[in-house]
């Protein structure tokens, strides 16, 4: 059986203030082209659909047009709500557009009911775990913790209680969104740290010929068997040195598999550029850069004159400008965001607690309560936007 595994589609997602919906759309063309030139048996798209709960119109049109073609092409596609995603949004309709071939798995409670494809050697069950909100679903699974592993673990236990019960040898293949130890995250993603663990170990997902990751936005293997497709464009200026693909997936007669990297459509090259404005200017090496989206991170000792609108003569795509002049990093002109870059929300709050102690930080308990606000925080601002 041959696969197409795709993930982080983030219908609606713009590129610094750039509408990215033409370059999503050329996307969704070359995915159907794909599917068509590699006699493609099954499409996976593993979470992350849209980039909000409440995607705009244009966002719903785009996608409603690639099912449809999906659907005429006659080629099943199995799909799983991502933690951008409202799965109660995406899912409406699910029974019924599952008819057409297009089999839609947002409900946690349904992780272990495969969507069940035949081809010349038997069965193959495809397994759709969509984003698994710790805090949302551990009484779902009976999980004995709210964190990412405990429910995860506790969903493929579930998945492998029904593969077991399956004729053999019936292959398997899971759709999972989640942050898998291995991985390598980019700056485009939502945090989706509980409890301070952002990881689960790959072996969770143990026992099964095939794993579909989403989340994370670069093409990656963690194991033989367990693989993130990455995003199908760049969606931050920290995926510059991305390759943006698909996996094709062939799933022989006996659950081994094979991958080839389908790359996608470059909308624009983005380039990442730094030192002080004369030299970006007048350097002859940066002439492969004039028509990319760019970056700058400037660092003059001093704040140069007018430093966007000159960086826009030569290279007319510059979407992001950087102040980060060479100083020591205790030097007192040293600005407040360079202190807190790559920094998350809990070391920075028990600093500022140490700070107004005087110096004295926070024990374990006070880490646990503030880790425990923050958690409660990010599910709050997430149900309330899914519920809007």
């Amino acid at each position: 059986m041959r696969i197409l595994h795709t993930s982080d589609w983030h219908l609606g997602r713009s590129f610094h203030r750039v509408s990215l919906l033409e370059a999503q759309a050329a996307y969704l063309d070359h995915l159907v082209d794909t599917v068509r030139e590699h006699e493609v048996d099954v499409v996976l798209v593993a979470g992350d659909v849209y980039d909000r709960a409440v995607p705009p119109l244009s966002a719903v049109q785009l996608f409603d047009d690639a099912l449809h073609r999906l659907a005429a092409a006659g080629v099943p596609t199995v799909m799983i709500s991502g933690n951008h995603d409202s799965a109660r949004r995406l899912g409406v309709g699910a029974g019924l557009i599952g008819r057409a071939g297009i089999h839609l798995r947002t409900d946690p409670a349904q992780c272990a009911t495969p969507v069940v494809i035949p081809d010349a050697h038997g069965d193959v069950a495809f397994y759709g775990l969509p984003y698994l909100e710790p805090a949302l679903v551990k009484d779902v699974f009976r999980a004995e913790r709210a964190g990412h592993e405990a429910v995860l673990t506790a969903a493929m236990e579930r998945v492998r209680d029904d593969l077991a019960e399956r004729p053999r040898p019936t292959r398997s293949v899971v759709l999972a969104h989640a942050f898998v130890a291995g991985g390598e995250p980019s700056d485009s993603e939502r945090d989706i740290t509980v409890g301070g663990v952002a990881a689960v170990p790959a072996g969770v997902f143990d026992g099964v010929d095939y794993v579909a990751l989403g989340h994370l936005h670069g093409c990656q293997t963690v194991a033989e068997r367990v693989r993130y497709s990455g995003s199908p464009l760049a969606y931050s200026f920290s995926e510059a040195t991305h390759r943006k693909t698909m996996w094709l997936i062939d799933l022989d007669a006996t659950g081994a598999i094979t991958a080839e990297r389908i790359d996608c459509p470059v909308p624009r090259a983005i380039a990442r550029l730094r030192g002080r404005l004369d030299a970006l200017l007048d350097d002859p090496a940066l002439d492969r850069h004039e028509h990319s989206w760019v970056e700058a991170t400037l660092t003059d000792p001093v704040r140069p004159s007018e430093p966007m609108a000159r960086l826009l003569k030569r290279f007319p795509h510059t979407l992001s400008l950087v102040l980060e002049p060479d100083r020591a990093p205790d030097a007192p002109h040293t600005s407040y965001a360079q202190r807190l870059r790559g920094r998350d929300d809990q070391s920075i709050a028990e600093d500022f607690v140490a700070h107004v102690r005087g110096g004295c930080g926070t024990d374990e308990h006070e880490r646990t309560v503030l880790r425990g606000a923050f958690d409660h925080v990010r599910v709050d601002d997430g149900v309330r936007e899914v519920n809007r």
